[in-house]
């Protein structure tokens, strides 16, 4: 929900599954044009009984040729907020010496009354891992994904510049060449089309 409100300023509470696609979107950072690509990876869970995921190796390419990491919880939803501390660990198995921005984005920021996860228990996790932290709604608020999207991209801005164009040594797999906004089209309209004018809460 929030890729789909990041890229396109609509929101839909009941659309096709995610198949991990990777979608691109250009910003102005400082007077210079960047091309962003998100890569809408598929879900990740523990595995029972442990603090170890469970996830694709889709998931672990994706982890290979990012740059920058955005990790989405439900405030409503504490299991969702537990297994960030694991995934972050698994990324730097990966990337056991880069410093790669992270933003901790807090979904459904409207749902205050199903709250599970405190800000500050998310402020706190974010302090941990060395991300920022924001809190957004996906269903009521446009400009806060924007915002977070965008801040994101800053970090990225000043981590590239400071690379000088080097890049992160240990990358085995190329990076995914073909942004997939036709795919997204087509997603949303399908979903548009199937499911009229049906709400349904995420």
């Amino acid at each position: 929900a929030l890729v789909v409100r990041f890229l396109t300023k609509r929101f839909i509470g009941d659309y096709e599954a995610n198949t991990g696609a990777l979608y691109s979107r250009k910003f102005t950072i400082d007077g210079e044009q960047i091309s962003l690509q998100v890569q809408d990876t598929p879900f990740v869970s523990l595995e029972d009984d442990t603090d170890s995921i469970c996830c694709q190796e889709q998931i672990n390419r994706s982890i290979y040729w990012a740059d920058g990491f955005v990790f989405v919880y439900s405030i409503t939803d504490y299991e969702s907020f537990r297994l960030l501390r694991p995934l972050h660990q698994h990324i730097h198995r990966i990337h056991p010496n880069a410093n790669i921005p992270l933003l901790l984005m807090a979904n459904k920021g409207d749902l205050l009354r199903a709250r599970q996860v405190s800000s500050k228990e998310g402020l706190q996790l974010a302090t941990e891992l060395g991300g920022t932290y924001c809190e957004v709604s996906a269903r009521e608020n446009c400009e806060g994904v924007h915002e977070a999207f965008q801040q994101l991209c800053q970090e990225l801005s000043r981590s590239s510049s400071s690379c000088n164009g080097e890049k992160r040594r240990g990358l085995h797999l190329v990076r995914p060449k073909s942004p997939n906004m036709q795919d997204l089209k087509r997603r949303l309209k399908q979903a548009l089309t199937s499911k009229g004018k049906s709400a349904t809460t995420l």
